[in-house]
């Protein structure tokens, strides 16, 4: 019997193993958010949020929209295959709640 990792489970999981992925998700499930909106929320650098919003948007997880407005709005939202994570991250919090105490969390 062949024991390897499925390559899609792999992929899937090399994708939420990025630093910041998961957390960048898990704001966008409350809706469309601005750039400073998500940095500010999850605390992490501009060019880090830049760069996993990019890989998220080459995945197809993250929608890049921008407002034709004077200045110019852009907005960052999950698309149907990003949404398609809430059930995953809610049972990540629904886990963390249930095993992890507060001194373990960093």
């Amino acid at each position: 019997m062949d024991k390897s990792i499925c390559p899609r489970f792999e992929k899937a999981i090399t994708i939420l193993s990025q630093r910041w992925t998961g957390l960048i998700i898990y704001q966008l499930l409350s809706g469309p958010q601005r750039f400073g909106t998500i940095e500010s929320a999850i605390g992490v650098s501009g060019r880090v949020l830049s760069e996993r919003l990019k890989d998220l948007e080459n995945e197809g997880i993250v929608k890049r929209e921008v407002f034709p407005e004077t200045p110019v709005r852009i907005e960052y939202s999950l698309t149907e295959k990003g949404v398609s994570f809430e059930p995953l991250m809610k049972e990540i919090e629904k886990w963390s709640q249930h095993w992890l105490e507060p001194e373990e969390i960093q």
